[in-house]
């Protein structure tokens, strides 16, 4: 779930627009949702995409994957994206994207009931409590209506300052650290080691909310070199989403 949002001025409440969430319904759907990927993490980021159509950012799991978009319903515009890798999809490509980052063995006996997200994202204009709000009750919506159980993912921290930022916060984040049963390993760990671990760094807002919904951290960060992120791998078990999330997302997903 490489996931990646920048903060930005936010509008006035009645300044904001009307806005629907959705799997993309078809593939001028899907291409909108990666010019908005390619936007954010080529443009803004500085992410090394590599890509045969310039603008767009697409690589081998994406036939494979459902897309998530937020839209303004009074343009009819993508503002807002999740990539989403069903168990079964995930066997028919033959390996998840987490996979390139992390040895997931120890989660092999969860492959069945486990979805994966990932390449989130949102236009800088509607970085918002709300947009974020409609892509999680998204989210729950699908995992309801497809009866699967876990959720995993990469959750990204930026590296623009070496990497002390990332390493400062994981070691804060130990109350989080999955069971044992349930760690994954990097496969180009960040050398935690070799960097500063008491640097007063911010936790992302996308990772502290699925921390305080219940999602377990399942091992050291990935340093993953195309995004130049610290990438700290998710699982969240949908039985241990807390009361107040559960409410939030799948009272919002039912509506």
């Amino acid at each position: 779930m490489t996931m990646h949002l920048s903060p930005s001025a936010r509008p006035a409440k009645s300044q904001r627009p009307a806005l629907s969430v959705g799997l993309a319904l078809n593939a001028d759907e899907i291409r909108a949702a990666q010019k908005l990927r390619y936007r954010v993490f080529a443009e803004e980021l500085g992410a090394r995409l590599p890509t045969r159509t310039p603008g767009i950012d697409r690589d081998i799991f994406d036939a494979y994957c459902e897309h998530l978009v937020v839209r303004d319903d009074a343009t009819g515009q993508i503002v807002g994206t999740y990539r989403i890798l069903s168990p079964e999809q995930a066997a028919t490509i033959g390996s998840y994207y987490s996979e390139g980052e992390f040895d997931l063995t120890r989660l092999r006996h969860l492959r069945p009931r486990m979805v994966e997200i990932g390449r989130s994202c949102v236009h800088p204009d509607y970085r918002n409590g709300a947009t974020i709000a409609l892509l999680w009750s998204g989210l729950a919506d699908y995992m309801q209506r497809s009866g699967h159980e876990y959720l995993i993912g990469c959750a990204s921290i930026s590296m623009a300052d070496g990497g002390h930022a990332a390493a400062s916060l994981f070691r804060r984040l130990d109350s989080h650290l999955s069971p044992i049963e349930f760690r994954v390993f990097p496969r180009c760990p960040l050398p935690l080691d070799a960097l500063r671990q008491d640097v007063a760094a911010e936790l992302p807002p996308l990772i502290k909310g699925y921390l305080r919904a219940g999602a377990y951290l399942c091992g050291e960060p990935a340093w993953d070199p195309d995004f130049n992120t610290a990438d700290l791998p998710i699982l969240m078990p949908m039985s241990r989403l807390t009361a107040r999330y559960s409410r939030h997302f799948l009272d919002g997903a039912a509506s």
